[in-house]
């Protein structure tokens, strides 16, 4: 069966055959190596070092910052949900988080230098606007006092807008807020009831309009496709109605349905479109907001052709993280709260998952990191490679030689080998100078990524399990 996609204006022709052979489990690559090889042994003496180190680092300046704060709390779970959340009814409950979250928050900026700017500041959950809006703006008043953000940083928050109220947005404003991001998923009523998230599209129409009210530079919104009872019609008319609202950018996730990691997911084994029939709905969608003026960036994003991420792109500054693409490449990340990651130069750390665990680590003066990860040599090399394929498309060898004092070719000569049945099928280029996602490859990122990583092994069925990548 022929699948003719439009990509950016040009059509691209896939197989029914290729997509199938295609569609395997793989990393999503928001860090490598992956989270699975990270190491309990890594703790809070070894996060303690690496701050410290990161003021001074051995190759220049420190960088610049971009801090992301966890708040976990959700009213009731969404079913596909594959997110770090608490349920908690009573948002009263939850208050004490915060101040936890303060402590983190000084224990963390008093072992780095004052100096570094934060250029992204981001908050995320779980449901941000959880919280009543004079607590989101004490927390934000305590982190200003204890970081210098600079002039122009990018300063955004995730939206639940079944709980999001014009106080809420009001506040954010006036805090400097300038980047929101709305879940919308589906609009579909029979969609929205099988995954326990029931947001008609004149509560989001309404929140948009109230935003743009207000002068938000930026306004984002995610879909998911994959979920029960999707249908092309049913998705199309979801698609179409988001295009009324005219977002600034939109993220085109692949539902990852991990029900051995996420319990509440076993409910959807049996309802949800898998392959061809899944596929057909990224397809119709994609072609879809490219002939609405929408440029397809990396393998799950759209933008307007005067965004930043779109400009990014096409400046080959694009960067990929733990939330998704950035156009701020070259930051340390600090996460804070539970479950948050952080990532340094050649350092990755997670904070304790358990909401218990991590109070108890705040309260004894202790950096509430529960595992993490020292980069070798080798794997800043490969993070390179991935982050540039995932992000741009593309690696410039004799850029990538320079940068990490290799030979690409020698260095990579297995890997390089390996993707020979990839170029036969129309996925990569190779060239003397560069390792090219074409643009049908484009839709496999990361499978072709998946030849570069060191840690993955094709042939074992014991290692850790990663969503479908298609």
């Amino acid at each position: 069966m022929k699948l003719d996609l439009n990509l950016n204006g040009d059509i691209v022709p896939l197989t029914s055959e290729l997509l199938e052979q295609y569609d395997v489990a793989g990393p999503r690559y928001t860090s490598y190596p992956t989270a699975p090889q990270w190491s309990d042994d890594f703790g809070p003496a070894d996060w303690d070092q690496a701050l410290t180190a990161s003021n001074q680092p051995e190759d220049g300046s420190a960088r610049p910052l971009s801090l992301y704060m966890h708040l976990p709390f959700c009213r009731q779970m969404c079913l596909f949900c594959g997110c770090n959340t608490v349920v908690q009814s009573h948002p009263e409950r939850a208050e004490p988080y915060l101040e936890t979250l303060k402590q983190d928050i000084a224990a963390v900026a008093s072992r780095l230098d004052s100096s570094r700017p934060v250029i992204q500041f981001h908050w995320g959950g779980g449901t941000p606007t959880y919280f009543r809006p004079e607590l989101l703006a004490d927390l934000f008043t305590f982190t200003q006092q204890h970081f210098q953000f600079a002039p122009d940083a990018e300063i955004g928050v995730e939206l639940d807008p079944r709980v999001t109220t014009i106080d809420h947005l009001t506040t954010l404003k006036q805090l400097g807020f300038n980047r929101l991001s709305l879940g919308v998923q589906d609009f579909d009523p029979t969609v929205q009831a099988a995954v326990k998230r029931i947001q008609p599209y004149e509560l989001v129409r309404d929140l948009m309009a109230a935003c743009r009210d207000l002068g938000f530079e930026s306004l984002n919104t995610d879909l998911i496709y994959g979920l029960p009872h999707q249908t092309n019609d049913s998705f199309h008319t979801t698609v179409e109605q988001l295009l009324t609202l005219s977002p600034d950018r939109i993220a085109l996730f692949s539902y990852g349905h991990v029900p051995w990691v996420k319990r509440q997911q076993r409910v959807l084994n049996d309802i949800i479109p898998l392959g061809l029939d899944k596929f057909q709905l990224f397809r119709q969608s994609l072609n879809t907001f490219v002939e609405a003026g929408y440029v397809s960036i990396g393998f799950d994003h759209f933008s307007r052709p005067q965004d930043e991420l779109y400009q990014a792109f096409r400046d080959g500054t694009l960067h990929r993280n733990f939330q998704g693409y950035t156009t701020k490449a070259g930051a340390d990340l600090i996460g804070f709260g539970a479950t948050a990651i952080s990532s340094l130069a050649r350092t990755y750390a997670q904070n304790q998952r358990s909401l218990p665990d991590y109070r108890t680590a705040i309260e004894s003066a202790t950096l509430p990191v529960i595992r993490g990860y020292a980069l070798s040599r080798d794997d800043v090399i490969r993070g390179e490679v991935i982050n540039r394929l995932m992000s741009l498309g593309r690696v410039d060898k004799a850029a990538a030689s320079a940068a990490t004092g290799i030979d690409f070719d020698d260095y990579f000569a297995a890997e390089l080998a390996s993707l020979e049945p990839l170029v036969a099928d129309g996925l990569v280029e190779l060239t003397p100078d560069q390792v090219k996602v074409t643009g049908l490859g484009q839709l496999f990122a990361r499978n072709v990524a998946m030849h570069f990583d060191a840690y993955l092994d094709p042939s074992s069925t014991d290692g850790p399990r990663y969503s479908r990548t298609i």
